[in-house]
């Protein structure tokens, strides 16, 4: 029995409008190297730190710790811009699939390659907050855990963040946790965290990409989950 879901963020829960895509590429092509759209797909749901310094590298350049970090901070400035000019959204049926899995008893947490303070400002956008806080609106989404790349050792496709959320949430069974997420990432962690990878269609990318890497399930999207759960 599943006891708790570990879902992404952007383009699994939340649609950004693919905006973290466009931040990353330009950060890093403004530190005077280019990228592709297929090099910068292959780091999405990693920590966008370490994303930032294999793409410099990629293209050419010297990741100093300085460069990384100057470009880190452009990239959270682009994506704040981006967000105020077009506010993320819940993806569709994201919202009542929560509120059902947690009527059934079902905890939530949210990972995300992301760092608090991008997490954060963008949960605060859409009135969700953690169970107890008291943060956002009565008939906001309640979650049990949010784990960010920055509150661990190293980001996906490491474990860590997935096994931290269990930490949080008090599960201890990596055979009662689910993990969903729209990146090949995604699906790595979960294998590598030992707990059902479920990939889902609402990112860039299609089944076709996603079915390639080991998984259990291929969903259209979290809106999908109560019913593979049912």
């Amino acid at each position: 029995m599943i006891k708790l879901i570990a879902c992404d963020m952007a383009g699994t829960t939340i649609d950004e409008h693919g905006d973290v895509y466009v931040a990353l590429a330009r950060c890093v092509e403004e530190t005077g190297v280019a990228t592709t759209p297929e090099a910068v797909q292959e780091w999405m749901g990693a920590d966008k730190a370490e994303a930032i310094a294999a793409l410099i590298t990629r293209g050419g350049g010297v990741a100093t710790p300085e460069i990384v970090q100057a470009a880190f901070l452009r990239f959270k400035e682009l994506l704040a811009d981006f967000y105020e000019q077009n506010p993320p959204v819940a993806l569709d049926g994201v919202e009542d699939a929560f509120r059902e899995l947690r009527s059934r008893g079902v905890k939530i947490a949210l990972t995300t390659g992301f760092s608090r303070d991008v997490a954060e400002s963008l949960l605060a956008r859409l009135g969700w907050g953690l169970a107890g806080s008291g943060k956002g609106p009565d008939d906001g989404i309640r979650l049990d855990a949010v784990v960010c790349s920055d509150d661990v050792a190293a980001g996906r496709p490491a474990p860590h963040m997935i096994h931290r959320a269990m930490e949080l949430a008090g599960v201890a069974d990596v055979r009662e946790v689910l993990a969903a997420g729209d990146t090949t990432n995604d699906l790595k962690a979960a294998i590598n965290a030992g707990v059902t990878a479920v990939g889902v269609l609402t990112g860039k990318l299609g089944r076709e990409e996603l079915a390639a890497q080991p998984h259990h399930h291929i969903l259209v999207g979290v809106k999908d989950l109560p019913a593979l759960l049912g």
